[in-house]
């Protein structure tokens, strides 16, 4: 799961401020605020994300896997549509609308479905520690992304890093890769293109307009599938099921993409990435937690292994 609004105004603050506006000992003050509190919502971000498969997993529970990624963009597309519509937001310029397809296409609609589809047959804590290269994706896209020629231990840990999840996976699932290993490895790709393009517009408009209007943007397609899949794939209200719609709705989808796309742009791709390397562990947690889900020695040794991974590659991307 920052292209988020405020992260835009604090990172404007401290760069557009020049010497002579702004006296020589309040500039690293303020500079190191602005650090802080990016890093406290891209933390925000990371804590809202790693509830995400416990809560699809307990959407589950009521809904059909197509309804529950439809109706999670709709109540999602509400909500920050709703912001826009009372703030007054301008429509963004035409020249940055690739750029929100790109967030649409990876963070709104592709990463939910991939993963929902996933677990249906997978569990929270297997998904996890395939989701955590995600970190090590988006680095790789981001240095893609800009030009940015990583080096040679960069590449050695990345590799090792997803050498470590592709041994997992194929002793997890029998000597071979499932459907849901697919799904994982697809959502994988989609999210890391749209968090990195994501982060890129955080600079350039405030944050939660980015997720904001990449939200409003699918509406003509989530709107007619949300009616469509409910139509033919049976709810059943219960409480998990209710609260798992909503939090990964309001929660994952919206306000925790605020919160991470703002952290980014306050603090810079790299180090929010290294900030999610919590996550793959955090959802193991919530899975035991809430999911009841029993561990098998392999899934933490491996989130770590990836973990150390990933510290590597963010040490050496120059």
């Amino acid at each position: 799961m920052r292209a988020q609004s405020s992260a835009t105004g604090l990172t404007s603050i401290t760069v557009s401020a020049s010497p002579a506006d702004t006296p020589g000992p309040a500039a690293p003050s303020t500079a190191r605020s602005a650090h802080r509190l990016g890093t406290l919502q891209a933390a925000l971000g990371v804590v809202a994300f790693s509830l995400t498969f416990p809560a699809t997993a307990w959407g589950l529970e009521g809904f059909g896997p197509w309804a529950l990624v439809a109706v999670r963009s709709v109540l999602a597309a509400t909500m920050a549509g709703g912001c826009l519509l009372f703030l007054r937001i301008r429509l963004p310029e035409r020249r940055h609308w690739a750029g929100l397809a790109v967030v649409a296409a990876g963070v709104v609609l592709g990463f939910p479905l991939l993963t929902t589809l996933a677990l249906e047959t997978s569990t929270t804590s297997h998904a996890a520690v395939v989701v955590g290269l995600l970190p090590l994706t988006t680095a790789v896209f981001s240095a893609l992304r800009t030009g940015i020629r990583p080096s040679r231990a960069f590449w050695a840990a990345a590799l090792a890093g997803a050498a470590a999840v592709l041994a997992f996976t194929v002793a997890q699932s029998g000597g071979a890769l499932t459907s849901a290993d697919g799904y994982l490895f697809g959502a994988l790709v989609v999210c890391a293109a749209g968090y990195t393009e994501g982060g890129r517009l955080a600079r350039i408009m405030p944050g939660w307009q980015v997720i904001g209007w990449a939200l409003v943007g699918c509406l003509p397609l989530t709107l007619p599938a949300a009616v469509v899949a409910l139509c033919y794939e049976p709810v059943v209200w219960n409480a998990h099921g209710v609260a798992g719609v909503l939090w990964v709705a309001a929660g994952s989808q919206f306000l925790g993409l605020v919160v991470w796309y703002r952290g980014m742009a306050a603090v810079g791709i790299p180090k929010a990435s290294q900030l999610q390397l919590a996550q793959p562990l955090l959802t193991l947690v919530w899975s035991v937690l809430l999911l009841g889900e029993h561990l098998t020695a392999a899934a933490p040794l491996t989130a770590a292994a990836v973990l150390v991974c990933i510290a590597v590659t963010q040490r050496s991307r120059s």
